[in-house]
């Protein structure tokens, strides 16, 4: 089995920065590095092998030639490879927008839905995002707030700092608010349905397109469910905190000091995304060198292997 160095795809979302590129060493030719998709199988920006001798695959084509099985057993109930992680940087406030759930979005727009976990890398003083809202409301008020442009009245702002999780179930209201950079772990679907936009145009001039009637037929209507706060675990040579924990995804923080011995099983891959410092990753076989912005995927049942050197990293399984 291996560890994997990834390389990500890219997006220049007109609310994006540069922080991807200057802070986090992400080699790209955009102006604007909003996204980077640093665990894809998607079809919209899939991410590609860069180690080893399947240096240049896809993932989806490292994982057709090697078999499902590197994905694990916690994998085979989903028809195709179940999660996408982002780092994002927003310069500036993203559209307020709503994701549908599983069966609505495969009836209408052929993919998953999307349940997915924010975790705050980094953001300004007094940055804000999006939640939910304020208090129960009506579909007629919801219609009439989007026709009359009063939403932002009665939705939810949360003040955010470094380390905060909020956890985004299918159905919820929520935007990234500017100066914030985000660390997204999601399901694997690009279905997005825009509410408001702040009147803002697009490359060519034109108002971005809004998606009001889907989004009326799939927003919750109410508070935003966060996710229980949980304690933060002592291990030998680091602590981990489980930031979120789903069908689709479990998902920790890892502080590490100077070493630690993981594992990944047989029932799901490890994704590793590097925050902060400069590691080494070795098993019985092999070793590779991963800093900060760099994303590593560890096949199912590659057992032990041990990250050697300080840093803060996001750890994802199925």
């Amino acid at each position: 089995m291996a560890i994997l160095k990834l390389s990500p795809s890219f997006k220049d979302y007109i609310w994006g920065g540069t922080r991807l590129r200057d802070e986090y060493s992400k080699k790209c030719d955009l102006d604007r590095v909003a996204e980077s998709w640093e665990l894809s199988c998607h079809k919209d920006g899939p991410s590609f092998v860069a180690s080893g001798g399947d240096a240049g695959l896809t993932l989806a084509e490292y994982i057709e030639k090697h078999g499902r099985g590197v994905l694990g057993s916690d994998c085979e109930s989903f028809e195709e490879f179940p999660i996408l992680i982002k780092l994002i940087d927003a310069k500036d406030n993203l559209s307020v927008q709503v994701h549908p759930d599983n069966d609505y979005a495969m009836r209408v727009e052929g993919e998953y839905g999307k349940t997915e976990m924010w975790y705050i890398v980094d953001c300004d003083e007094g940055a804000q995002l999006l939640y939910g809202f304020k208090h129960e409301i009506s579909k007629e008020e919801f219609a009439s707030r989007i026709a009359d442009n009063t939403l932002l009245e009665v939705t939810n702002s949360v003040k955010v700092k470094k380390g905060d999780v909020f956890f985004i179930r299918s159905g919820t209201l929520h935007a990234i608010g500017k100066g914030i950079l985000i660390a997204e772990i999601q399901q694997n679907s690009n279905t997005t349905y825009r509410i408001y936009d702040y009147g803002r145009v697009g490359a060519d001039g034109k108002p971005r397109q809004l998606h009001v009637e889907k989004a009326k037929d799939v927003t919750t209507l109410a508070p935003a469910q966060s996710y229980p706060e949980t304690p933060v675990e002592q291990h030998d040579g680091y602590t981990s905190k489980l930031l979120s924990s789903c069908e689709y995804f479990t998902t920790y923080a890892l502080d590490i000091e100077a070493s630690a011995e993981l594992e990944a099983d047989e029932k799901s891959f490890v994704s590793l995304l590097i925050l902060e410092g400069d590691v080494k990753l070795t098993n019985e076989n092999e070793t590779i060198e991963a800093k900060k912005g760099d994303s590593v995927f560890i096949t199912a049942g590659s057992g032990k292997f041990t990250v050697c050197g300080g840093c803060k990293a996001v750890m994802t399984k199925v």
